[in-house]
């Protein structure tokens, strides 16, 4: 969801659980990619062809 452009909110609502959570799980997906934002995340992602 990350990779499509969802903002926090909406990953929350379709997830069922609080936007604090999504977060603190974007926050460590980063810091595990090393990088500073999503937009390096989805570059990553696409790289790696885990997005269509």
């Amino acid at each position: 969801m990350l990779a499509y452009g969802k903002r926090n909110s909406e990953i929350a609502d379709a997830l069922f659980i609080s936007e604090g959570t999504v977060k603190t799980h974007v926050h460590r997906i980063l810091a595990k990619l090393e990088v500073e934002d999503r937009t390096q995340a989805v570059v990553i992602a696409i790289r790696h062809r885990n997005v269509k």
